[in-house]
């Protein structure tokens, strides 16, 4: 039997602000880890910690104590710049409201992340149109933001996301602007490229939309208060 690889490792993390004299905490200790392959959905109301999660994840906020391992690499213990590169090869994000410059086209857009990553410019047309149509954009190619739907716009960011091959997807309310129809499409679709062996964390307030993953991470002020598989 192989032994899973884990891929995300919290020990002992949490996160607090200084409130003048007080302090809010977002994140209570918490010590939890994702195996390369998962597809983990995180759920709890707003202000439960989910998005503070994410962000110490990715290492958009340091912890307050403890270590965040991504892979081989101790994230809280990076530097600006360090994680600017880490992040560049390594984690792949997807926004509520989508990020995309509104004055480049949908190719423009999935090609960028690749000119910051130094990728052989006569190599990016091509594999940015590739994304694309893994993605059901590739007729859209050449429209801007503004041209696309809210679903259309969010197929273009998780092909952007995608631009530098990251092993770690993370989905930060990726349907929260979207209507019904167009999430479960979205849902669909990050179902679709853990299937392709992406490794995949959703943050997510609706719990149909969290069944779908393997495993369902329930936080409730700043904690970690259920952590179940499914049978997705």
């Amino acid at each position: 039997m192989m032994t899973a690889t884990p891929l995300v490792q919290l020990e002992q993390v949490s996160k607090a602000y200084d409130m003048g004299e007080a302090q809010l905490v977002a994140l209570h200790p918490t010590s939890l880890r994702i195996d390369a392959g998962e597809f983990v959905a995180i759920v709890g109301p707003s202000g439960s910690g989910k998005s503070t999660l994410l962000n110490l994840i990715t290492g958009i906020d340091k912890p307050s104590e403890g270590r965040v391992l991504v892979g081989d690499a101790v994230i809280s213990a990076l530097n600006e710049d360090e994680l600017a590169r880490w992040r560049g090869r390594s984690v792949g994000l997807v926004f509520q409201f989508f990020q995309l410059l509104p004055t480049l086209t949908a190719i423009e857009n999935v090609m960028l992340p690749m000119h910051f990553r130094g990728t052989y410019s006569g190599e990016r047309p091509s594999r940015a149109r590739a994304l694309l149509e893994q993605v059901g954009m590739a007729a859209r190619a050449n429209h801007l933001p503004s041209e696309l739907s809210g679903g259309e716009q969010q197929r273009v960011a998780i092909a952007r996301a995608l631009a530098n091959d990251p092993p770690l997807l993370l989905a930060d309310e990726p349907t929260g602007n979207l209507d019904t129809a167009t999430s479960q499409q979205i849902i669909a679709l990050l179902a679709a490229l853990h299937g392709e062996g992406k490794t995949v964390v959703l943050v997510t307030h609706e719990p149909e939309l969290a069944a779908v993953a393997g495993r369902v991470i329930h936080l409730q002020d700043g904690r970690v208060v259920e952590d179940r598989r499914t049978c997705a």
